[in-house]
């Protein structure tokens, strides 16, 4: 703890708060629903780092074959993604810290369950192209932090991207579980759909 306060006393511009350009609909949605009674003491940020430290769970429990608790857990800690952007623009708690983590942090998710799961039930081209296009998103946006002073974040492309490979990993998970081959072919089609969302976001300076 004391490392992470010297962190942040020392970085105290990645932790300020700023306030949301826009606020979407489903964070409205999400606000009325749920965040509006989530306390003060829970900020984006650390939403952001409990994704990254609740993925190697998810990781363990499939390793060891429980689909229908993977399943489960690996959604519950995907829809973090949305509560903390909704909550950052809600609540006007946007940060440079933010920014940086919760791609990064969708990208740890997405890039355990490629080798956990694309490997071993797709094509070896089809894991490594998902690979290789995330490690150039991150690549992409340290350039610009360090050589351009800029910090990239998530557009519309990139959070299209997102939803398709959640959406391809559960669907992926759900043929493991009721061993229908067919859903795994639906799941291959939906990470090559986002394969394409991610070269648009890429285009558009999206991370």
């Amino acid at each position: 703890m004391f490392y992470i306060d010297k962190f942040i006393r020392n970085h105290s511009d990645l932790f300020r708060f700023m306030k949301a350009e826009e606020v979407h609909i489903h964070d409205k949605l999400l606000y009325k629903g749920l965040l509006q009674y989530f306390p003060e003491s829970i900020t984006p940020n650390k939403i952001s780092i409990f994704r990254i430290i609740a993925t190697p769970v998810v990781f363990l429990i499939i390793v060891f074959g429980s689909y229908k608790i993977g399943i489960v857990f690996f959604l519950l800690v995907a829809s973090t993604d949305a509560i903390d952007g909704s909550l950052a623009r809600t609540k006007n708690k946007i940060t440079q810290f933010g920014k940086l983590i919760d791609p990064l942090a969708d990208k740890f998710l997405v890039g355990s369950m490629v080798i956990l799961l694309v490997f071993e039930n797709f094509s070896f081209v089809l894991g490594v192209t998902i690979l290789i296009i995330e490690i150039v998103f991150i690549f992409s946006a340290l350039v610009a932090k360090y050589k351009f002073k800029t910090v990239r974040m998530a557009n519309v492309w990139g959070k299209i991207k997102m939803i398709l490979q959640v959406t391809a990993v559960f669907v992926t998970l759900l043929a493991l579980l009721l061993e229908f081959p067919l859903l795994l072919t639906i799941a291959a089609w939906i990470f090559g759909i986002a394969i394409g969302f991610a070269i648009i976001s890429l285009f558009a300076h999206g991370i």
